[in-house]
């Protein structure tokens, strides 16, 4: 998702990874194929990361796209990095469903990325679809007519609907389509869709501050929402011929109101490196956990 305070930028993306090719890793050869010779002809995973902050990682160190907001730690190449994945990595921070298959800025489509030799694919995608950094903005602006309550809430259901789960009923076909396209041009790919991690406290309770400038009614409606948009995305990715990897829960606990040693997920005002209400460092690594978890160990070998 975009971060509350910077718009997405336009230059072309670089693509990161070269490092993570070996020099002693060799090429497959004809007469490899046998059961003993399956050391030798272990095949080297051609994995493309697409989607859009969430994945890329603004702020986190070290940045390597300065257009993208693109981190080296980010949950993509700690993955490619634990697996000797040949990774081409084309997050960018601002990206739709629709930059999936058209420029951003003069940012490439992240599709062009894929081929039919593609291995691999995750993607992290939708949350900028729904709007959610302008949620977000508009929930902190609305907090001081009511600390106490749950302003956003009226905010957003003021017309007898819930105007964020429309959002998210209508960002469903483009999830949907995006699959369609990863699959097309990567046929042979396992395509894998990364989730959001816990953004809020679980059980509810707040955290009212100016860091994190939120009403104490409106915690449980923003959790709410997210898993709303998280099971959303779960469902088109198990209708779509994916794989779902769920990093609500191993994330849940180190939300952005948990003090600064156990939060994976900043506030508003981010005293760890990354963009406000966005994974650090370690939420990252959290993230990258889960998709490791979901990968078995044959497919990085097979």
């Amino acid at each position: 998702m975009q971060r509350l305070s910077t718009a997405s930028r336009a230059a072309r993306a670089v693509t990161v990874g070269a490092a993570l090719l070996s020099a002693g890793a060799a090429l497959v050869t004809a007469g490899a194929t046998t059961a003993g010779a399956a050391t030798d002809s272990r095949h080297h995973v051609d994995y493309v990361a697409l989607g859009d902050s969430y994945a890329s990682a603004p702020m986190v160190p070290g940045q390597v796209d300065p257009t993208c907001l693109r981190s080296d730690n980010n949950y993509p190449s700690l993955v490619a990095r634990s697996s000797s994945a040949r990774l081409t990595d084309v997050t960018c921070s601002g990206a739709t469903t629709a930059n999936m298959a058209s420029v951003q800025g003069e940012v490439p489509a992240q599709f062009e990325a894929l081929n039919r030799g593609t291995d691999l694919v995750t993607v992290t995608i939708g949350g900028n679809d729904i709007g959610f950094s302008t949620i977000l903005g508009t929930c902190a602006h609305v907090t001081a007519t009511d600390p106490s309550g749950a302003p956003c809430r009226s905010y957003f259901t003021a017309g007898g609907t819930d105007a964020v789960t429309g959002s998210i009923e209508q960002a469903a076909p483009k999830v949907a389509q995006v699959l369609r396209g990863i699959h097309r041009r990567a046929p042979h790919a396992r395509v894998v869709v990364v989730g959001y991690p816990d953004l809020f406290p679980e059980d509810g309770i707040g955290c009212t501050s100016a860091k994190v400038p939120l009403a104490a009614g409106d915690f449980s409606y923003l959790r709410d929402k997210e898993k709303e948009l998280n099971k959303m995305i779960a469902r088109q990715a198990h209708r779509g011929g994916a794989q779902y990897v769920d990093t609500y829960t191993p994330t849940v606990g180190h939300d952005l109101c948990q003090p600064v040693a156990n939060r994976w997920i900043e506030t508003f005002a981010p005293e760890t490196p990354a963009a406000p209400v966005h994974p650090n460092a370690a939420g990252e690594s959290a993230m990258a956990g889960a998709v490791q978890r979901g990968l078995s160990r044959h497919f990085w070998h097979h």
